[in-house]
């Protein structure tokens, strides 16, 4: 089963030929990183213009890449959702009018869940039962996966995303976008232990994450140091910063997949590529008998190899979409709240 997958969620345009959902017969990114980084950030409107141009160029490639044409395909799999509307939009009209001109199935595939599955490309022998952590620029997730096509969402941030928290922290501290790498960077280089942030929820019995707090108190730090005429080491407050967040993370996760009597722990989503979090994670993880697994940093992030992965179950069961695929920027996931 070779599916064409393409992925316009935010400014990545990508497209892949993935087969029976673990091997990867192409992988075509054209990020836009370049562009966006003058802006600090995402314009969705650039970004919009710059998958119209892209789309059927890298989606060409794609099939070159793999050595065959879109009629040798046996289906086109999109990000249907969460994600920028009108990026969103581009990739789901691209997909349509070639599931049409081809005469394959079409298969609408939730983008979180696709970050999910980019474990089973990079890890070939995973199989369910496992819990994923999702950590991304725009959510941060804890996800019991009790079986294929099985998701069940235990905790969720109840305001900024880590990844939001770390892009923010480095744009204020005038370092360029996207922000993570340059935390994870500095903060190799500085003494955690340094500043005292707040770790909010961390104590609370719920998988449940708040970074918006922690992001205030380090911009304030920020703003009261420069403001009374201090320096201040930026390799402490991001290693400050970010071991507040990683701490919280690793906490809540250990203590989930301990509840679930997991044994495998996944890390998925850009911060999933966060030199800490994995580091911390797998020597929390380690002692207690469990495996910390994660994609290489290429499927940490926005991709469509992992739109490929996750349509292939779709697939098996059954799950296609017709011609009045639209996109959803707010696209639910779905796994049922637990507890």
């Amino acid at each position: 089963m070779k599916i064409l997958a393409i992925e316009t969620s935010c400014d990545e345009t990508s497209a892949a030929v993935v087969e029976d959902g673990r091997r990867v017969c192409s992988d075509i990114i054209s990020s836009q990183v370049d562009i966006h980084r003058k802006f600090g950030g995402v314009v969705p409107e650039i970004a919009s213009r710059h998958h119209v141009e892209d789309v059927l160029p890298v989606v060409d490639l794609a099939l070159q890449e793999a050595g065959m044409t879109l009629a040798e395909t046996d289906a086109v799999a999109v990000t249907q959702g969460p994600g920028l509307v009108g990026a969103l939009l581009v990739g789901v009209a691209a997909a349509k009018a070639l599931s049409y001109a081809a005469g394959k199935p079409l298969l609408a595939v939730n983008h979180m869940e696709g970050h999910m599955y980019a474990n089973l490309v990079a890890h070939p022998q995973l199989v369910p039962p496992f819990l994923t952590l999702v950590v991304s620029g725009g959510h941060t997730m804890l996800v019991d996966i009790p079986a294929y096509n099985e998701f069940r969402l235990l905790g969720e941030t109840k305001d900024d995303a880590a990844g939001e928290a770390f892009d923010k922290i480095a744009r204020v501290m005038g370092y360029p976008y996207p922000g993570g790498p340059e935390i994870d960077r500095l903060a190799q280089q500085g003494n955690p232990q340094a500043i005292e942030f707040p770790q909010a929820l961390r104590h609370e019995h719920s998988y449940d994450f708040s970074f918006s707090g922690v992001k205030s108190a380090v911009i304030n730090y920020l703003h009261h140091q420069e403001q009374i005429g201090a320096g201040y080491s930026p390799e402490d407050v991001a290693a400050s910063f970010q071991a507040a967040v990683v701490d919280v993370l690793v906490d809540k996760t250990v203590r989930a997949a301990q509840a679930c009597g997991r044994e495998t722990i996944c890390l998925a989503g850009g911060v999933a590529a966060n030199s800490a979090l994995r580091a911390q994670l797998s020597a929390a993880a380690e002692p207690l008998g469990m495996r910390v697994l994660a994609p290489s940093a290429r499927l940490c992030t926005d991709n469509a190899v992992m739109i490929g992965a996750r349509a292939y179950y779709q697939w098996q069961r059954g799950d296609t979409a017709d011609w009045s695929l639209n996109a959803d920027p707010r696209l639910p996931f779905t796994g049922g709240r637990q507890g």
